[in-house]
């Protein structure tokens, strides 16, 4: 039987543009979940990370905001300086708390928080980074029945972060970033076909 996922969660760090420059827009528009973006940003950043994605992208991205509820096929992009959580209702919120692992946004409060959220129905991805944020994360997401998916440290421009996430949990799949979203598309929508966009 098809797994029923929720939602699906992106940790990034070094290196983040350039492979979200191709994981996202390899992820079909008919996608039928939301995916929950965090990429460690100086917390000078402006909103390009969100508009340059859209522009490049079939699926929606666009920078998440406090109390928005989460939509199937939409991409969300944690805001410069702030961590991004999901509420038990499935709504986001933003807050500066103090940073956790140097960063604000967090990537494993993104992922503790939608582990809590969405249980067994999240699916975590741990990408290129220099840091250890996202291991405990994705080991919390794994713990409560998730799915975890690591970038190939062969294949991360900074593979810190894909190890130190592939030292904390048994994660399900290890892939080279170029599929990482064919995988995603083919477990969430089915194969695609010659004749689709």
């Amino acid at each position: 039987m098809k797994r029923a996922f929720k939602a699906v969660v992106v940790g990034v760090s070094s290196g983040g543009l350039e492979a979200l420059k191709i994981l996202v827009p390899g992820l079909r528009k008919d996608l039928s979940v939301p995916v929950l973006i965090v990429q460690h940003l100086s917390p000078q950043a402006d909103s390009y990370l969100a508009l340059r994605l859209d522009e490049v992208s079939g699926l929606k991205v666009k920078e998440a905001e406090d109390k928005e509820f989460l939509q199937a096929g939409v991409a969300y992009v944690a805001p410069p300086d702030y961590h991004l959580l999901v509420e038990p209702d499935g709504s986001l919120s933003l807050s500066v708390d103090p940073k956790v692992n140097f960063s604000r946004p967090s990537v494993d409060v993104l992922f503790e928080t939608a582990s809590d959220a969405f249980g067994a129905a999240l699916i975590g991805v741990v990408l290129t980074g220099a840091n250890q944020d996202g291991a405990k994360g994705l080991a919390r997401i794994k713990r409560r029945g998730g799915l975890a998916i690591v970038q190939s440290p062969e294949s991360a421009l900074a593979d810190a972060m894909p190890r130190a996430a592939l030292e904390s949990t048994n994660v399900d799949h290890v892939l080279p970033l170029r599929e990482i979203a064919p995988f995603l598309n083919n477990l969430l929508i089915g194969p695609s076909h010659a004749n689709t966009d």
